[in-house]
């Protein structure tokens, strides 16, 4: 049995997550069994499943606590050129003024890279699920501020990658695919684990948006990606849906999650591995 590291948890808790997608009620239990049966089917010990958790707990609570205290730095820096602005502006004061330009404008630099902090994804570069939530949904309803259009993107095979090259190699794969998929929008997002969303803007309607990642697909197929002596081939499939503004974000994933199933049938009888 193989020790479980971060990528591998990773790894099974998406795959778990996938099997429960479709059932109604999932209790601890329920989770548990699945869980240790996907850590099985990786050959991977759960047993020091404690230490784990403490670590990426003790790890999360460090960026929290890091951007607590820059959020604090600035918000102090913040006041202290508000005060001096008022002054400068009270006494007529320009070269204060330009003084408080300057904080100003190294202040909004800073908060700048705390945003891309906090909306990245770790190992691809791209968004995550919060920039997803902050700039497209509601707070609470989680429904959809504008109309659009979105696709959903699995990795095929990716299983099969991890498994005969391993997570670090997988782990390419993924920034690989999120490089390529980026050619049709900015807007991309690490949903999961090979899994990425793409919104597309009102503007494009859902033909164009299809024809841009098939595009996209046809030149990620002519690849093959070397690793020392042999070589593999990388494909994903895709379903699309329009959203109106109000929609539930989760229900329009599930809409285009079933658009893209015929799609990976189509992709697999093609496209028969790596």
């Amino acid at each position: 049995m193989q020790q479980i590291d971060e990528k591998l948890l990773e790894v099974i808790s998406n795959e778990t997550k996938k099997s429960i997608s479709g059932i109604n009620i999932v209790t601890p239990s329920v989770y548990m069994d699945l869980f240790s049966k996907f850590a099985l089917s990786h050959n991977a010990d759960i047993k020091e499943e404690d230490k784990i958790t403490d670590y990426l707990l003790s790890k999360k609570i460090s960026l929290f606590t890091n951007m607590q205290d820059a959020a604090s730095k600035n918000a102090k820096q913040l006041s202290e050129s508000t005060d001096k602005a008022l002054l400068a502006i009270k006494d007529k004061n320009e070269d204060i003024l330009k003084e408080v330009l300057k904080e100003t404008q190294s202040l909004q630099l800073e908060i700048e890279r705390l945003k891309k902090s906090v909306y990245k994804d770790e190992l691809t570069n791209i968004y995550n699920r919060k920039w997803l939530n902050d700039n497209f949904l509601e707070d609470e309803s989680q429904s959809f501020k504008d109309c659009g259009t979105l696709a959903i993107i699995d990795l095929n095979y990716f299983k099969i990658i991890n498994d005969t090259y391993g997570h670090i190699i997988g782990d390419k794969v993924l920034i690989y695919i999120a490089n390529q998929i980026k050619k049709a929008s900015n807007s991309v997002v690490r949903y999961g684990g090979d899994e990425f969303i793409i919104i597309f803007s009102s503007t494009i309607t859902r033909e164009n948006a299809q024809a841009q990642l098939n595009n996209i697909r046809e030149e990620v197929i002519k690849k093959h990606l070397v690793v020392k002596e042999s070589s593999f081939k990388v494909s994903f499939s895709f379903g699309i849906c329009e959203f109106k503004k109000g929609d539930i974000l989760t229900d329009i994933i599930e809409l285009a999650d079933s658009n893209m199933y015929e799609d990976k049938i189509q992709i697999k009888n093609r496209i028969t591995g790596i």
